[in-house]
């Protein structure tokens, strides 16, 4: 027996290796929870890591949102988030991460307050608590990050602006930041068939605008999120997004700004994601 031992030593060592690098993510694009702010149940779908399953580790989050018209699946069905992200954990780009995609588009669309529609709150006091009680979320600013496209990228922007204490990066892809004018703001709203008041629709443009929060908010904070801003050059909201790396600039705020070939698509966003995982890893680890 004891001349066997090497050649049995060997295969396990080889069956084991084989089964860790063809171990997968998973993907769950149809759960929901009940929200009393938003008056009912909210899905949203989860990426767990290869080794979710296997081990007892708690892993750092990527809240990852959507744009305008698509749903919690989007960056599930469109974007592929579970090969690349699969891709880049087995090649050591990115860590293991659980990746959080909230549903910004049913009843009403949009990831902020406006009205009676609540949804940053719900995001705030019901979503994360909820999802980083239910899986094994590290639950501290170094370990969670934001990222997004489009509306989801305007999300990503207002979210890390206004709440800095809660994310250590965030990473706007194609990003609305927001009208860039109250005139601007108004015709949107009326061609939404939405009525608001003055006060109201003032509130608004300078609590969901990202260059009133980068002029009005303490520079020290908005420094203590890592920034990833990326639009392609021929995209039609490469204006703001200019614009915003304009501002950070003047207050010497540090981030990483990335103006590529393409335009609003998701041939673009896709190409975009493992850059994203890459950056968010390095905040996580802190590099």
């Amino acid at each position: 027996m004891k001349t066997f031992t090497p050649l049995i030593v060997l295969f396990f060592a080889l069956t084991f290796t084989i089964s860790t690098y063809s171990q997968t993510g998973k993907v769950f694009d149809n759960l929901e929870m009940p929200s009393k702010i938003l008056k009912g149940a909210r899905k949203y779908a989860v990426y767990l890591p290869p080794d979710y399953e296997t081990s007892e580790r708690s892993y750092p989050v990527l809240y990852l949102l959507h744009g305008a018209g698509d749903d919690q699946t989007g960056w599930i069905q469109f974007g592929e988030v579970l090969r690349i992200t699969d891709e880049a954990i087995k090649n050591g780009s990115a860590t293991s991460m659980i990746i959080i995609m909230p549903d910004a588009n049913s009843g009403e669309r949009g990831y902020f307050n406006a009205g009676d529609w609540k949804y940053e709150d719900f995001f705030f006091e019901e979503f994360m608590p909820y999802v980083e009680k239910k899986y094994r979320i590290k639950k501290e600013k170094r370990y969670r990050a934001v990222a997004g496209l489009s509306m989801g990228g305007g999300g990503s922007f207002m979210y890390a602006l206004r709440h800095p204490e809660l994310f250590s990066s965030s990473c706007p892809l194609s990003a609305y930041v927001g009208a860039l004018t109250i005139e601007d703001l108004k015709m949107q709203i009326t061609r939404m068939g939405k009525s608001y008041t003055e006060e109201e629709i003032q509130s608004y443009f300078e609590n969901y605008n990202a260059l009133n929060l980068i002029a009005s908010k303490p520079v020290e904070e908005i420094k203590s999120v890592k920034w990833y801003i990326d639009c392609g050059d021929d995209d039609f909201l490469y204006e703001g997004n200019s614009l915003v790396h304009i501002a950070m600039k003047k207050k010497d705020i540090p981030h990483e700004y990335r103006v590529r070939e393409g335009k609003h698509s998701w041939v673009y966003w896709r190409s975009a994601l493992p850059s994203v995982l890459e950056f968010v890893s390095d905040t996580f680890h802190q590099n």
